[in-house]
């Protein structure tokens, strides 16, 4: 669900070991930490009591509807995964596929986008795909999210009431990532070049060079189109969740606006580099609201449930099925 700006194409990982399974854990714990301690740390500045009554008002049912949306989200874009997959020609079933996806959610706001790497792992276990023939498929499920979000601000902001700074520029990266990502000729061009001007990493830039000349397996206006379609239903259940639980807690915004905070605040939280988009995207999401008049006991709530039933509830997801995709892999690849 979160973007960033780390390397698609990273050495493989190592085995994995219990050290490491451990350390990642820990990451995360960390990470949620922070923005909870952030997020309480505002709220008892502005006051505490407000904040603790604002959450109250959601009723079960609600916090069910909100993460409904979220599986909305997660489910399409995983379904645009297994179309990818058989457009590559991985010899993988619309479940296997799910599995890799929901469990690549699991290290989805660890450095440097470990969840993209097991996912190729757990594939390169099951079918005997190297890294450097599955790499197309993560460059492409990166840019089709690029592609969704970035269209999706550009409609919102041009629908709402009002528009945001600084959304005009994120679209554009947005849109240019995708588009270098998604033209194999123009990817292997620029590889090349920035090899040629720094001189180091061979293997990584042969890799790049390598994939860029895969990526056309994904060729052709249907393949974008309905990659376009799937990503973008997906990514406004999300900002959808996010307008009911403003209207919720009775700060009514619109719909339109309510998308491109949402949109916006997680494209920018991925450019910060940040892992998940932890702090960027929080402190995006809050200094928004308070320009469209959301007082802070609103705000600061609302991000923190937003997040919860939008980040961590996949990684909460992700390591549900993270231990069932190890086990799978393992007895597939010893299988073999």
């Amino acid at each position: 669900m979160i973007m960033s700006g780390a390397n698609p194409f990273p050495q493989p990982p190592p085995r994995a070991q219990g050290g490491n399974t451990r350390r990642d854990v820990l990451i995360l714990a960390g990470l949620f930490a922070l923005m909870v301690a952030g997020l309480v740390g505002l709220a008892a500045a502005t006051g505490w009591e407000e904040t603790r009554a604002e959450i109250a008002k959601l009723t079960l049912l609600q916090v069910a509807i909100l993460l409904a949306l979220s599986l909305v989200n997660y489910g399409f874009r995983g379904f645009r995964w297994h179309l990818f997959a058989r457009k590559l020609g991985l010899p993988t079933g619309v479940l296997q596929d799910m599995r890799h996806f929901i469990g690549g959610f699991a290290m989805s706001a660890t450095p440097g986008r470990v969840g993209e790497l097991v996912r190729m792992r757990w594939i390169r276990r099951e079918t005997g795909w190297a890294f450097e023939r599955t790499a197309p498929l993560v460059l492409v499920d990166r840019a089709a999210d690029l592609v969704a979000m970035a269209l999706i601000l550009a409609v919102a902001v041009a629908l709402s009431a009002g528009g945001i700074a600084g959304a005009v520029p994120v679209v554009l990266i947005a849109l240019a990532g995708a588009y270098v990502a998604t033209h194999p000729p123009l990817l292997h061009g620029l590889a090349t070049r920035l090899y040629k001007a720094l001189g180091h990493f061979p293997r990584l830039f042969a890799r790049v060079r390598g994939a860029a000349r895969s990526l056309g397996a994904f060729r052709g206006p249907m393949v974008i189109t309905l990659a376009a379609v799937l990503g973008t239903i997906g990514w406004i259940a999300e900002g959808y969740a996010f307008h009911l639980l403003l209207m919720w807690m009775g700060a009514d915004i619109g719909f339109w606006m309510a998308v491109a905070i949402f949109v916006f605040s997680t494209l920018a939280g991925g450019l910060t580099g940040a892992p998940g988009g932890v702090g960027g995207a929080e402190a995006a999401m809050i200094a928004l609201l308070t320009l469209e008049g959301v007082p802070l006991e609103v705000s600061i709530p609302a991000t923190l449930i937003i997040r919860v039933t939008t980040l961590w509830f996949a990684i909460g997801l992700g390591l549900l099925v993270f231990p069932a995709a190890e086990r799978i892999s393992m007895k597939a690849k010893h299988a073999h």
